[in-house]
């Protein structure tokens, strides 16, 4: 059902029944590295290139999310899922292994919301079962693309951040009576913004702006307060672009507490690692929200999230044709119900 000019309400309760979260040796270090299904101790993972590693990544998270179901795959209706690389082309390999009814998206780092809020809209209209819904990055491979190779040795202002090496799936199913788990309750499907930034390294600061944007939409189309969710979790602001969006709320009269307001760019990192204003990459968002908060929501220490990834939607020629940088946000509100 559709509130307001773009926010969907589900009425059928798509469930997250369950997830797959995978990580790389530098994330293996981090302060949620317990909450990673599987962690890779190079960044090569036995392959001839790191695209075909971040692939295998994908493939791996799709993998432990139909298992931890305990379903067969051939139940799976679609996958929905994208990456930050050319064409897609990790995912879409992903695919071919994967086996399933594919739709390919790309939303930058906001990616993992997009495909979420898709694989709800489809679940709760009945045009599906069950749906994997992901993404994966690699430090490596978003580094070729968008800034130099890793060999170059490039240094970084400290607005820059650290893409994540790693892969998130979230097998989204039919509700039935009976079951368990969080469910979607409701997405905001975000609009381009574009502030006129034009810094690749300020990925943070140039999204800033869309998270606000999606985050006041979003409360005002549902008519909730800040105070309705346990936590805000935006997707890969880092540091600075946390601070920038949250000083915005402010100033558009949306009162969130501090501690209520939390970044996954912030949350996959030690403070001692050199990750400049945090983590990025659209891993990012997949594998904290899904290795580390849905986990607290399992584990009855947070009842409802409000789950918004950003996504920074310039490519390498449009930086180099000195293009601004268009952003966009989508939410997606995951609560917690004992029976459906």
């Amino acid at each position: 059902m559709l509130i307001g000019h773009s926010t969907w309400i589900f009425e059928n309760e798509p469930t997250i029944l369950s997830t797959g979260v995978i990580g790389g040796p530098f994330e293996a270090q981090g302060k949620i590295a317990n909450d990673f299904d599987i962690l890779h101790e190079d960044l090569w993972m036995k392959q001839k290139s790191f695209e075909q590693a971040q692939q295998i990544m994908m493939e791996e998270a799709a993998q432990v999310a139909v298992k931890k179901a305990n379903i067969q795959k051939e139940k799976v209706n679609f996958f929905i899922s994208g990456d930050l690389i050319n064409q897609i082309t990790p995912t879409t390999f992903a695919a071919k292994t994967v086996d399933v009814p594919y739709f390919g998206i790309f939303s930058a780092c906001a990616t993992s919301v997009e495909s979420l809020a898709l694989s709800a809209m489809i679940i709760d209209a009945g045009g599906a079962n069950y749906i994997l819904s992901g993404t994966a990055s690699h430090n490596a491979t978003a580094e070729r693309q968008f800034r130099y190779p890793t060999e170059y040795g490039g240094q970084k202002p400290p607005t820059a951040q650290w893409t994540v090496t790693g892969a998130g799936c979230a097998l989204v199913a039919k509700s039935t009576k009976g079951s368990k788990g969080p469910v979607i309750t409701s997405a905001t499907i975000g609009k381009v913004v574009d502030m006129g930034l034009t810094d690749p390294f300020n990925m943070g600061g140039a999204m800033a702006p869309a998270a606000a944007e999606t985050i006041i939409r979003h409360l005002q189309e549902r008519n909730v307060e800040p105070t309705y969710y346990d936590l805000i979790i935006t997707g890969d602001l880092g540091r600075i672009g946390r601070e920038a969006s949250y000083d915005l709320l402010k100033k558009y009269g949306i009162d969130i507490n501090a501690k209520q307001y939390v970044d996954c760019g912030i949350t996959i990192y030690k403070e001692d690692q050199p990750v400049q204003a945090g983590g990025s990459g659209s891993a990012c968002s997949a594998v904290v929200t899904y290795g580390h908060y849905v986990k607290r929501m399992i584990q009855g220490q947070l009842n409802r999230i409000l789950f918004v990834a950003t996504g920074s939607l310039h490519s390498p020629m449009s930086v180099q044709q000195k293009n601004s940088i268009p952003c966009i946000a989508h939410a997606v509100s995951i609560e917690m119900r004992s029976e459906s």
